[in-house]
């Protein structure tokens, strides 16, 4: 198994990526791809062309999905997360047609997100490591997602407390 994290250019100055915390755990699983608008990753794109990968996205409604058959992230080896906050990551999806070509699924989970470092989250929106560590978790991988989902607690418990003494000093 694959997860491909397709990461804007400025998620990797951003202190509160959480794409990177499974990049240092997970490594042998997870890979970085930098997005270019003009200049697609071959890999992503014959990997989608060979209907090898799914990209995980939270707009089901989007237009290409409406009339495809919902496929699983089980069905998948190769799966395609876009790492962005959740305005690029709209702006990525519309600008890249390749994108819009693969077979797209949405998480169905139960519990709400616990990142509390960005705002303008979406109502039942997951960040990135949210997102992987379900992605491992329907994989058989609970180990490793119980691993991650420890490191994005300690990790979100941080750097909230950081914005916190900011705000009150």
């Amino acid at each position: 198994m694959k997860i491909f994290l397709l990461t804007h250019e400025r998620e990797l100055h951003r202190a509160t990526n959480t794409g990177a915390l499974a990049l240092e755990s997970a490594n042998e699983i997870v890979e970085r791809v930098l997005w270019e608008r003009v200049n697609p990753n071959k890999d992503l794109t014959r990997l989608i062309e060979n209907n090898e990968a799914v990209l995980l996205y939270s707009k089901a409604e989007s237009s290409s999905a409406a009339s495809k058959p919902r496929p699983t992230i089980e069905a998948y080896e190769n799966i395609i997360i876009i790492d962005s906050t959740w305005q690029e990551s709209n702006k990525i999806f519309n600008q890249s047609s390749y994108l819009k070509n693969a077979p797209q699924c949405t998480l169905k989970t139960a519990n709400a997100s616990l990142y509390n470092l960005r705002a303008n989250q979406p109502k039942g929106g997951l960040c990135t490591i949210e997102c992987i560590i379900e992605v491992l978790r329907l994989k058989g991988q609970d180990k490793m997602a119980a691993e991650l989902s420890l490191k994005f607690e300690q990790f979100n418990g941080k750097k909230l407390n950081k914005k916190l003494n900011k705000i009150l000093n």
